[in-house]
C-alpha cells in the first residue's frame, strides 16, 4: 500500500509503513513541525490526525512566518 507525497518541489511515491498512519506520523517522520505545516488529502485541507489511505495523495504545504 502507497501514497502520494507533495512536498515542496518534490512529488514521490511513498510506502505505508503500518496500519492506521496518520498524516501526524507522516509529519513527524519527516522532521517536521505540526504547527508549521498545513496538509492536504486528495486536495482538500486534513487535520493531522488524518488517516493515509492506499492510493491517497498528500500535500504537506510549509507555512512561513513574518513580522
Amino acid at each position: 500500500m502507497s501514497f502520494t507525497l507533495k512536498y515542496k518541489d518534490k512529488l514521490e511515491e511513498k510506502e505505508i509503513p503500518k496500519s492506521n498512519y496518520s498524516i501526524k506520523d507522516l509529519i513527524i517522520e519527516l522532521g517536521l513541525s505540526t504547527q508549521t505545516v498545513v496538509s492536504k488529502q486528495n486536495g482538500e485541507l486534513a487535520i493531522e490526525d488524518t488517516i493515509i489511505e492506499d492510493g491517497d495523495e498528500i500535500q504537506l504545504i510549509q507555512i512561513i512566518y513574518g513580522g
